[in-house]
């Protein structure tokens, strides 16, 4: 009986232990269910408040007066009378009105747009459509410049083409038939310089070399081709040699169906009337377009889907090297046969090249076919003004007249920008660091510096503010302008030579950049509107109304002091940055 008692006890005992832990668990389950529950509704309130891009978006509290208590909203049609000098049809809800954004676009120079984000409808407004870029680390001179990385300078609608001859931009900015702008030409060598430091390494394949590499080509009846040695080129390497007939179906053709690498580098040797021909497709039309490389001193001719680029009748007999994004030269010809919209709608995956033809005699070696060759577009940038350069003043002319507005002097053809020689400084002190030393840089970009010591009225670009203050000029109009990016692009050329040239040999430039930081940091403030910042100083000089920056403008200045207080402790720089920032999100100077 004691054991049996005993027994039945323990099961007792047993059950009510199991009860408690059956209790326990289902109570641990309701507290992990209630917790995932709580944090689910604080996950979904928090989400329905959240802004775009920075934290969250209050909302901005409406007022309906009385009529916000009745389930159906009375609206009402109204004049809104602006100013007294016209009236706008507006909506009345309650004790709100409601201007259309049309009409507040236009009088505050305000963007917005309707967007669908996550399945609702919304209207984004912004203020400016400036975009600033902070600076990643401390300005490197021998890095990238700026935020040119972004830059793609050969696509803009005033750069006409690329010069086959040359490798750089033809501008049509002030004129239509196109010129060679120093300022143009050293941002396109210095984004190149900047994508080549920041991009992946290029996927590159050798079509034809000659030797290593062999393509199996296509020989027309009638016409030729041979591998042979050139022993009178550097290298004495083998070349592909050809000769055709005159007429398009004796070409030599290499066919291919080769994609997204459209980047062309080859060496030519072409005699008169010879031609190099790439045939692009697009994969999504069929349609198919050619490129045409002849010895013509031409920039660009069109005919129908037929682009044609002179590489300069000076090279005949003569080895040349091209380096070519066919997508660009693609592109530059499209405006002549198709509108604008279908040619910017046109992407680069589009493409493909399907032949290349040889027509005539000349050679060809080092085929290639890459994603990009910055370090060639920068080179060939880098030649230019070595090339251009006017030995005497060390300038780079601008071959266009310019007016920069009603009241100033025009100035006449071959007139110096103190921002074409930052620019060309900045490129030439990286070619010369790249080059490991190539002197011709360097002596280039110390050249350089010569008009900043010369007056404006003289032919330099060295202008004083109020008698004391020394400003190198963008523009060196009559009455001065005072450019206010212009001028910091042109610092930073000086204290990139500074920072990179010899010891012995950077004095000058250091000179200059010191002396023109002490007069930003004087002037600095008058270029600030309390809302934005003034292009120029011709409201001083002029005595008329301000030139308000564009936004873009405006936020260069911006751009231009972030990077500069990475050089400059000042906080004057790094505050003004701050504060012209804030001008961008519709923050403006208080009242009294």
């Amino acid at each position: 009986m004691t054991a049996l008692k005993n027994g039945v006890g323990a099961s007792a005992n047993d059950q009510k232990a199991r009860f408690f832990l059956v209790i326990m668990r289902l109570n641990l389950k309701f507290l992990l269910i209630s917790l995932c529950v709580t944090v689910a509704l604080i996950t979904f309130a928090l989400w329905a408040n959240c802004g775009v891009g920075h934290g969250f978006v209050p909302k901005w509290p409406q007022h309906h007066g009385d009529s916000a208590d009745s389930p159906f909203e009375q609206t009402e049609e109204i004049d809104c009378i602006i100013n007294q000098e016209y009236a706008i049809g507006c909506r009345k809800e309650g004790d709100e009105v409601y201007l259309p954004f049309s009409f507040l676009q236009k009088y505050f120079d305000v963007y917005g747009s309707l967007n669908v984000v996550d399945g609702s409808r919304r209207f984004d407004w912004t203020h400016s459509y400036g975009k600033v870029n902070y600076p990643k680390g401390a300005y490197d001179p021998r890095g990238i410049f700026m935020y040119f990385e972004n830059y793609n300078v050969e696509m803009r609608d005033r750069v006409k083409c690329i010069s086959a001859i040359d490798g750089v931009p033809i501008s049509t900015q002030w004129e239509s038939q196109g010129y060679f702008y120093a300022t143009q030409i050293a941002q396109f060598g210095l984004s190149h310089y900047s994508k080549n430091l920041t991009e992946p390494e290029p996927r590159r394949k050798t079509v034809e070399d000659g030797e290593r590499e062999t393509a199996t080509w296509i020989v027309p009846k009638g016409s030729s081709m041979n591998r042979t040695i050139d022993r009178a080129r550097a290298g004495a390497g083998a070349v592909l040699s050809f000769s055709t007939g005159k007429s398009f179906d004796t070409a030599v053709v290499l066919p291919m169906d080769h994609v997204l690498d459209l980047v062309l580098s080859v060496d030519v040797l072409l005699k008169p009337n010879s031609t190099l021909c790439v045939t692009l497709q697009n994969r999504e039309t069929q349609k198919l377009y050619h490129v045409y490389y002849i010895l013509a001193d031409l920039l660009i001719g069109v005919q129908d889907e037929n682009i044609y680029y002179g590489i300069g009748l000076n090279c005949t007999g003569g080895w040349k090297h091209l380096t070519r994004d066919l997508f660009v030269d693609l592109q530059k010809g499209l405006p002549q046969y198709a509108s604008t919209d279908k040619r910017r709608k046109m992407r680069r995956t589009e493409l493909k090249v399907v032949e290349i033809s040889l027509l005539g005699n000349g050679s060809i070696d080092n085929l290639t076919l890459s994603t990009s060759e910055h370090i060639s577009h920068f080179y060939d940038a880098a030649e230019w003004l070595i090339r251009h350069q006017d030995p005497s003043t060390g300038g780079w002319p601008i071959p266009v007249r310019r007016k920069l507005g009603s009241g100033f002097g025009e100035l006449a053809r071959g007139w110096y920008s103190a921002m074409a020689q930052g620019h060309a400084i900045s490129l030439l002190a990286r070619a010369y660091y790249h080059s490991k030393g190539d002197k011709r840089y360097l002596r280039a970009a110390l050249d350089g510096l010569k008009l900043f010591r010369i007056p404006s009225y003289q032919g330099g670009v060295l202008a004083t503010f109020l008698g004391k203050y020394a400003w190198y000029e963008e523009y060196p109009t009559t009455p001065h302008s005072f450019v206010l990016n212009g001028f910091i692009y042109s610092l930073l050329g000086l204290y990139d030579l500074n920072s990179t040239a010899p010891a012995n040999q950077s004095n000058e430039a250091a000179v200059l950049f010191e002396q023109g930081m002490a007069s930003l940091k004087k002037m600095l403030l008058l270029y600030d509107t309390g809302s934005g910042t003034s292009y120029d100083l011709r409201h001083f000089t002029l005595g008329i109304a301000p030139n308000l920056a564009r936004w873009d403008y405006h936020a260069t200045h911006v751009n231009q002091l972030l990077l500069l207080a990475t050089i400059d402790p000042d906080p004057l720089i790094s505050q003004t940055a701050e504060r012209w920032k804030n001008y961008m999100v519709g923050k403006r100077a208080p009242h009294n």
